[in-house]
């Protein structure tokens, strides 16, 4: 696993790759590849979340939880696929959420959530990577520590950021932000099993735009 992390992420993180539940997970990896496992997302686009959004331009956070497991699927991005990939069922229904919450909004047919880390949404899985067709794999292997990390960094050195955590796993990371000087937005999983309990009709999307406006900060643009 070579690492190529955006410099302004190498400057706050850089000292967790010299630690010991970082060396022990990169040999975790290289030994299930030694075994001919096959890993996702691919070893290029582990870290894409960080290196398509720089610290320096980080507005939003979303958190997920495990890459998608299936092939062709994940890409680094949390509810992300890539072009041409049927769309799961989260982001199925987040994009449903979009459209009664932004008025304009058209549910795209690409499932590919680039252009919004590119305007400063982090979409950030707690663990980077899983093997095909296990779910939750490399949970515990050390890269939560990691992404929990991140979240403080962003909580520590920056001022104003929208974290937007669905579901009981993303809202236990609610303890790592500092609410006084960020916004939390909390409701259930996009997930079919939790969406009709609070996440449709909770307009997250709205609510972080009118947020960033009041620091006038550039809204986000969710058409895909």
């Amino acid at each position: 696993m070579s690492v190529q992390l955006e410099s302004s992420w190498l400057k706050v993180l850089d000292k967790e790759f010299e630690k010991d539940y970082m060396v022990s997970l990169k040999q975790f990896l290289i030994s299930e590849k030694q075994q001919n496992k096959v890993i996702f997302p691919p070893s290029t686009e582990i870290f894409n979340a960080f290196n398509l959004t720089p610290f320096d331009k980080v507005k939003v956070v979303i958190i997920g939880q495990d890459p998608y497991h299936g092939y062709g699927q994940a890409h680094g991005l949390s509810f992300s696929v890539k072009d041409h990939v049927r769309l799961p069922p989260s982001l199925q229904n987040i994009y449903k959420e979009l459209e009664t919450d932004i008025e304009g909004f058209k549910i795209p047919t690409s499932g590919n959530l680039t252009k919004w880390a590119k305007q400063g949404v982090l979409l950030l899985n707690a663990t980077l990577t899983v093997e095909a067709n296990k779910a939750g794999s490399h949970q515990k292997r050390g890269w939560e520590t990691f992404t929990d990390e991140a979240i403080k960094a962003v909580s520590d050195y920056k001022q104003g950021v929208v974290f937007i955590l669905w579901g009981r796993f993303a809202q236990d990371k609610e303890r790592l932000i500092d609410t006084s000087k960020h916004y939390i937005i909390k409701s259930a999983h996009p997930s079919p099993f939790s969406a009709y309990n609070g996440f449709f009709g909770s307009k997250p999307f709205s609510k972080t735009n009118e947020f960033l406006k009041k620091q006038n900060l550039q809204p986000i643009d969710w058409q895909v």
